[in-house]
């Protein structure tokens, strides 16, 4: 059902300057759906992610993006944030000077701004800010470190997990971040996946690797090769994968 579609992406061009690297990409994601996107290195995940929450640097040449039925590309990065679109970053970045409970008061009070609706009280954000780190299992003091400084790679995917947690997006995007981490980095990423999908949110795990997509099933699994789809199926094409390597789909 149409009403169901939570984004659509239509023959999608994209690149950087006069370099083309999306080359036709089409793409529908149905809320309660987890999609896995694979790709051999410089098969088109990344800028496909920077595309959908409006990395400057990269640009749309032909195609269209809907999400949740508004135009995507006519959104500032902000405004696709506040719509209910988070991502997960391969790197999260680290904010010198800014705790993680700064960080994120700033950021749903932006949202709620956005939504029209009043900041959120000070207990009221409080009371929210235990409850989610107490569900992603991170250390109350925690909240007065800040964001992502001396963090080891697991505790920067706790901490991302523990921002979806706080913002609850409609559309989660995961860019590639099981890269380098360990079994238990990545067991911290796929619980909170897991735990904080419903029938009314859906992701994209964007990745090269098989080791993640053991820990989150996906609903459909797409192959992105030199900029195209180039086959969808559902989880046995991670299996052909790792058995058979990229090499088999042209």
């Amino acid at each position: 059902m149409a009403n169901d579609i939570l984004l659509e992406i239509k023959d999608l061009h994209a690149g950087i300057g006069e370099k083309e690297i999306l080359k036709g990409v089409n793409l529908t994601i149905r809320k309660g759906e987890i999609h896995a996107v694979m790709g051999p290195n410089g098969a088109g995940k990344s800028t496909l992610s920077a595309v959908l929450t409006g990395k400057p640097m990269y640009e749309v040449t032909s195609g269209s993006i809907t999400f949740m039925g508004k135009d995507l590309l006519s959104m500032s990065p902000e405004e696709r944030s506040w719509a209910g679109i988070f991502m997960s970053f391969q790197y999260p970045v680290e904010i010198p000077g800014v705790t993680i409970t700064n960080f994120m008061k700033t950021a749903i009070n932006a949202k709620r701004e956005a939504l029209g609706l009043e900041p959120m009280k000070a207990g009221d954000f409080l009371k929210l800010l235990k409850e989610k780190m107490a569900f992603v299992k991170m250390r109350p003091e925690f909240a007065k470190r800040e964001v992502n400084v001396g963090f080891s790679g697991g505790e920067k995917k706790r901490n991302e997990i523990f921002q979806m947690a706080m913002l609850e997006p409609k559309f989660s995007i995961l860019d590639e971040t099981d890269s380098g981490l360990d079994v238990d980095a990545l067991k911290i990423v796929a619980d909170g996946v897991n735990a904080l999908h419903t029938e009314e949110t859906s992701a994209i795990i964007i990745t090269h690797y098989q080791k993640l997509l053991e820990y989150v099933v996906p609903d459909v699994v797409h192959v992105l090769k030199a900029g195209r789809i180039v086959t969808t199926g559902g989880r046995e094409l991670v299996d052909a994968i790792e058995k058979n390597g990229f090499d088999q789909f042209q």
